[in-house]
Protein backbone atom coordinates (compact mmCIF):
# COMPACT_ATOMS: atom_id res chain seq x y z
CA UNK A 1 0.00 0.00 0.00
CA UNK A 2 2.74 2.24 0.24
CA UNK A 3 2.49 3.37 -3.46
CA UNK A 4 -1.38 4.29 -2.89
CA UNK A 5 -2.32 7.56 -1.29
CA UNK A 6 -5.96 9.42 -0.69
CA UNK A 7 -9.12 7.19 -1.75
CA UNK A 8 -7.34 4.85 -3.82
CA UNK A 9 -5.72 3.84 -0.39
CA UNK A 10 -8.75 3.73 1.58
CA UNK A 11 -10.57 1.58 -0.80
CA UNK A 12 -7.52 -1.30 -1.37
CA UNK A 13 -7.65 -1.29 2.49
CA UNK A 14 -11.69 -1.94 2.77
CA UNK A 15 -11.11 -4.45 -0.57
CA UNK A 16 -7.92 -5.98 0.76
CA UNK A 17 -6.68 -5.12 3.90
CA UNK A 18 -7.02 -6.22 7.47
CA UNK A 19 -8.32 -5.16 10.36
CA UNK A 20 -12.36 -4.37 12.13
CA UNK A 21 -12.79 -2.27 9.07
CA UNK A 22 -12.34 -4.38 6.10
CA UNK A 23 -13.67 -7.66 8.27
CA UNK A 24 -17.29 -5.44 8.60
CA UNK A 25 -17.06 -4.13 4.89
CA UNK A 26 -16.22 -7.50 2.84
CA UNK A 27 -19.17 -9.43 5.22
CA UNK A 28 -21.58 -6.77 4.62
CA UNK A 29 -20.26 -6.96 0.34
CA UNK A 30 -20.82 -10.84 1.16
CA UNK A 31 -24.64 -10.63 3.00
CA UNK A 32 -25.28 -7.89 0.19
CA UNK A 33 -24.87 -10.23 -2.89
CA UNK A 34 -26.20 -13.09 -1.07
CA UNK A 35 -29.76 -11.44 -1.21
CA UNK A 36 -29.63 -9.71 -4.40
CA UNK A 37 -28.97 -13.69 -5.71
CA UNK A 38 -31.95 -14.40 -3.73
CA UNK A 39 -34.03 -11.98 -4.80
CA UNK A 40 -33.08 -12.60 -8.44
CA UNK A 41 -34.62 -16.01 -7.97
CA UNK A 42 -37.52 -14.69 -6.46
CA UNK A 43 -38.93 -11.55 -8.40
CA UNK A 44 -42.19 -11.70 -10.65
CA UNK A 45 -40.63 -11.19 -14.13
CA UNK A 46 -44.02 -11.14 -15.95
CA UNK A 47 -46.43 -8.99 -13.61
CA UNK A 48 -44.17 -6.16 -11.90
CA UNK A 49 -44.64 -3.06 -10.14
CA UNK A 50 -42.97 -0.10 -9.47
CA UNK A 51 -41.21 -1.17 -6.41
CA UNK A 52 -39.78 -3.85 -7.85
CA UNK A 53 -38.02 -1.44 -10.60
CA UNK A 54 -36.87 0.61 -7.91
CA UNK A 55 -35.24 -2.42 -6.26
CA UNK A 56 -33.81 -2.89 -9.67
CA UNK A 57 -32.42 0.82 -9.68
CA UNK A 58 -30.56 0.14 -6.53
CA UNK A 59 -28.90 -2.80 -6.81
CA UNK A 60 -27.37 -1.79 -9.89
CA UNK A 61 -26.25 1.56 -8.73
CA UNK A 62 -24.87 -0.56 -5.44
CA UNK A 63 -23.07 -3.09 -7.36
CA UNK A 64 -22.02 -0.31 -10.29
CA UNK A 65 -20.26 1.15 -7.84
CA UNK A 66 -18.07 -1.91 -6.43
CA UNK A 67 -17.60 -2.82 -9.99
CA UNK A 68 -15.98 0.77 -10.33
CA UNK A 69 -14.08 0.89 -7.11
CA UNK A 70 -12.29 -2.65 -7.87
CA UNK A 71 -11.27 -1.34 -10.90
CA UNK A 72 -10.03 2.03 -9.73
CA UNK A 73 -7.88 0.16 -6.81
CA UNK A 74 -6.81 -2.72 -9.68
CA UNK A 75 -3.08 -2.50 -9.71
CA UNK A 76 -3.13 -3.85 -13.32
CA UNK A 77 -6.52 -2.49 -15.07
CA UNK A 78 -5.85 -3.40 -18.80
CA UNK A 79 -6.56 -7.08 -17.07
CA UNK A 80 -9.29 -6.19 -15.07
CA UNK A 81 -11.69 -7.11 -18.02
CA UNK A 82 -9.78 -10.19 -18.65
CA UNK A 83 -11.35 -11.81 -15.95
CA UNK A 84 -15.47 -13.13 -16.73
CA UNK A 85 -16.36 -12.20 -12.86
CA UNK A 86 -16.08 -8.50 -13.92
CA UNK A 87 -17.74 -9.14 -17.10
CA UNK A 88 -20.27 -10.70 -15.41
CA UNK A 89 -20.95 -7.84 -13.02
CA UNK A 90 -20.99 -5.73 -15.73
CA UNK A 91 -23.86 -7.69 -17.86
CA UNK A 92 -26.08 -7.45 -14.64
CA UNK A 93 -25.72 -3.88 -14.22
CA UNK A 94 -26.58 -3.09 -17.61
CA UNK A 95 -29.84 -5.62 -16.97
CA UNK A 96 -30.58 -3.39 -14.02
CA UNK A 97 -31.24 -0.65 -16.08
CA UNK A 98 -32.51 -3.05 -18.83
CA UNK A 99 -36.12 -2.51 -18.59
CA UNK A 100 -36.04 1.49 -19.49
CA UNK A 101 -34.82 -0.06 -22.86
CA UNK A 102 -36.50 -3.59 -23.15
CA UNK A 103 -39.60 -5.31 -22.47
CA UNK A 104 -38.56 -9.32 -22.70
CA UNK A 105 -38.29 -10.30 -18.88
CA UNK A 106 -37.37 -13.90 -19.85
CA UNK A 107 -34.51 -12.86 -21.19
CA UNK A 108 -33.58 -10.58 -18.33
CA UNK A 109 -34.30 -14.00 -16.24
CA UNK A 110 -30.94 -15.84 -17.62
CA UNK A 111 -28.69 -12.60 -17.44
CA UNK A 112 -29.29 -11.62 -13.89
CA UNK A 113 -28.68 -15.63 -13.03
CA UNK A 114 -25.40 -14.68 -13.79
CA UNK A 115 -25.17 -12.74 -10.81
CA UNK A 116 -24.87 -16.26 -9.07
CA UNK A 117 -21.31 -16.03 -10.65
CA UNK A 118 -20.34 -13.54 -8.09
CA UNK A 119 -20.59 -16.16 -5.71
CA UNK A 120 -16.97 -16.95 -6.95
CA UNK A 121 -15.77 -14.03 -5.04
CA UNK A 122 -17.31 -14.69 -1.71
CA UNK A 123 -14.27 -17.27 -1.70
CA UNK A 124 -11.23 -14.78 -2.57
CA UNK A 125 -13.26 -12.61 0.14
CA UNK A 126 -13.74 -14.71 2.70
CA UNK A 127 -10.61 -16.56 2.77
CA UNK A 128 -8.59 -13.50 4.52
CA UNK A 129 -11.05 -13.00 7.12
CA UNK A 130 -11.37 -16.97 8.59
CA UNK A 131 -8.88 -19.79 8.05
CA UNK A 132 -11.63 -22.18 7.44
CA UNK A 133 -12.64 -20.57 3.77
CA UNK A 134 -8.59 -20.35 3.03
CA UNK A 135 -8.64 -24.14 4.51
CA UNK A 136 -11.34 -25.57 2.01
CA UNK A 137 -11.06 -22.74 -0.52
CA UNK A 138 -10.44 -25.52 -3.42
CA UNK A 139 -13.54 -27.51 -2.43
CA UNK A 140 -15.86 -24.36 -1.63
CA UNK A 141 -15.02 -23.23 -5.34
CA UNK A 142 -16.25 -26.37 -6.69
CA UNK A 143 -19.26 -26.53 -4.61
CA UNK A 144 -19.49 -22.75 -5.62
CA UNK A 145 -19.32 -23.92 -9.56
CA UNK A 146 -22.01 -26.60 -9.58
CA UNK A 147 -24.54 -24.35 -7.95
CA UNK A 148 -23.47 -21.50 -10.49
CA UNK A 149 -24.04 -24.18 -13.11
CA UNK A 150 -27.48 -25.13 -12.13
CA UNK A 151 -28.58 -21.83 -11.24
CA UNK A 152 -27.80 -20.67 -15.13
CA UNK A 153 -28.75 -23.55 -16.54
CA UNK A 154 -32.54 -23.11 -14.77
CA UNK A 155 -32.62 -19.51 -16.08
CA UNK A 156 -32.41 -20.92 -19.27
CA UNK A 157 -34.39 -23.47 -18.87
CA UNK A 158 -37.10 -21.03 -17.78
CA UNK A 159 -36.80 -18.41 -20.68
CA UNK A 160 -36.86 -20.49 -23.27
CA UNK A 161 -39.75 -23.40 -22.13
CA UNK A 162 -42.33 -20.93 -20.43
CA UNK A 163 -45.05 -20.75 -22.70
CA UNK A 164 -44.01 -23.56 -24.78
CA UNK A 165 -43.85 -26.28 -22.05
CA UNK A 166 -47.35 -26.94 -20.05
CA UNK A 167 -45.00 -28.49 -17.25
CA UNK A 168 -43.30 -25.46 -16.70
CA UNK A 169 -44.75 -22.62 -15.59
CA UNK A 170 -42.39 -21.04 -12.69
CA UNK A 171 -38.82 -20.27 -11.93
CA UNK A 172 -39.08 -23.18 -8.97
CA UNK A 173 -40.29 -25.48 -11.89
CA UNK A 174 -36.73 -25.04 -14.46
CA UNK A 175 -35.03 -25.11 -10.97
CA UNK A 176 -36.50 -28.71 -9.82
CA UNK A 177 -36.30 -29.49 -13.74
CA UNK A 178 -32.16 -28.69 -13.63
CA UNK A 179 -31.84 -30.86 -10.50
CA UNK A 180 -33.86 -33.65 -11.19
CA UNK A 181 -32.05 -33.84 -14.54
CA UNK A 182 -27.99 -33.43 -13.31
CA UNK A 183 -28.65 -36.76 -10.32
CA UNK A 184 -30.39 -37.85 -13.29
CA UNK A 185 -33.09 -39.26 -10.97
CA UNK A 186 -35.96 -38.53 -13.93
CA UNK A 187 -39.64 -38.33 -12.00
CA UNK A 188 -41.21 -37.81 -15.18
CA UNK A 189 -43.51 -35.33 -13.91
CA UNK A 190 -41.72 -33.14 -16.18
CA UNK A 191 -41.02 -34.09 -19.47
CA UNK A 192 -39.60 -31.59 -22.53
CA UNK A 193 -41.55 -32.16 -25.03
CA UNK A 194 -39.96 -30.32 -27.95
CA UNK A 195 -36.02 -30.44 -29.36
CA UNK A 196 -34.41 -27.47 -27.41
CA UNK A 197 -35.72 -28.96 -24.34
CA UNK A 198 -34.01 -32.22 -25.10
CA UNK A 199 -30.67 -30.50 -25.45
CA UNK A 200 -31.12 -28.26 -22.84
CA UNK A 201 -31.31 -31.67 -20.29
CA UNK A 202 -28.49 -33.75 -22.33
CA UNK A 203 -26.14 -30.18 -21.42
CA UNK A 204 -27.41 -30.46 -17.84
CA UNK A 205 -26.68 -33.84 -17.55
CA UNK A 206 -23.61 -33.81 -18.88
CA UNK A 207 -21.99 -31.03 -18.01
CA UNK A 208 -23.29 -30.80 -14.42
CA UNK A 209 -22.20 -34.43 -13.66
CA UNK A 210 -18.35 -33.27 -14.99
CA UNK A 211 -18.75 -30.84 -12.40
CA UNK A 212 -19.89 -32.95 -9.58
CA UNK A 213 -17.05 -35.38 -10.30
CA UNK A 214 -14.41 -32.37 -9.92
CA UNK A 215 -16.23 -31.98 -6.69
CA UNK A 216 -15.31 -35.72 -5.85
CA UNK A 217 -12.02 -34.97 -6.86
CA UNK A 218 -11.45 -32.18 -4.88
CA UNK A 219 -12.54 -34.19 -1.99
CA UNK A 220 -10.67 -36.98 -2.16
CA UNK A 221 -7.32 -35.65 -3.43
CA UNK A 222 -5.13 -32.93 -1.58
CA UNK A 223 -4.35 -29.73 -3.13
CA UNK A 224 -0.78 -28.50 -3.99
CA UNK A 225 -1.30 -25.13 -5.11
CA UNK A 226 -2.54 -21.84 -3.52
CA UNK A 227 -3.91 -18.56 -4.89
CA UNK A 228 -1.99 -15.70 -3.59
CA UNK A 229 -1.11 -13.05 -6.63
CA UNK A 230 1.96 -11.78 -7.64
CA UNK A 231 2.26 -8.04 -7.48
CA UNK A 232 4.63 -8.03 -10.63
CA UNK A 233 2.85 -10.19 -13.21
CA UNK A 234 -0.34 -11.23 -11.93
CA UNK A 235 0.21 -15.05 -11.43
CA UNK A 236 -2.09 -16.47 -9.04
CA UNK A 237 -1.37 -20.03 -8.63
CA UNK A 238 1.53 -21.36 -6.72
CA UNK A 239 3.08 -24.11 -4.52
CA UNK A 240 2.58 -23.91 -0.94
CA UNK A 241 5.95 -23.56 -0.10
CA UNK A 242 6.89 -21.46 -2.84
CA UNK A 243 8.83 -18.21 -1.66
CA UNK A 244 9.43 -16.89 -5.51
CA UNK A 245 6.95 -16.58 -8.46
CA UNK A 246 8.01 -19.14 -11.03
CA UNK A 247 6.95 -17.29 -13.94
CA UNK A 248 8.77 -14.11 -13.57
CA UNK A 249 11.05 -14.60 -10.15
CA UNK A 250 9.95 -11.78 -8.09
CA UNK A 251 9.88 -12.74 -4.51
CA UNK A 252 6.11 -13.69 -3.05
CA UNK A 253 4.44 -14.18 0.48
CA UNK A 254 2.44 -16.86 0.75
CA UNK A 255 0.25 -16.43 3.89
CA UNK A 256 0.41 -19.79 6.30
CA UNK A 257 -0.95 -21.42 9.55
CA UNK A 258 2.32 -22.51 10.34
CA UNK A 259 3.63 -26.06 11.23
CA UNK A 260 1.33 -28.50 12.91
Amino acid sequence: MSDRAGLNRQLFWLYEGTGKGPFVFRWALLIFDILTIGYFLWAPFDQRERSHYAVDYVIGIVILFDLVARFYIARHKHRFFLKWINWADLVVVVTMFAPLLVSNFAFLRILRAVRAVRAFTFIRRVKGITPYFQRYERIIDKVTNLVVFVFIMAAIVYATQVGRNDDIRTYLDSLYFAISSLTTTGYGDIIMDNQLGRLLAIMIMVLGLSLFLQLLRALIEPDQKVDCECETCGLVRHDRDAIHCKHCGSPIKIKTEGLT
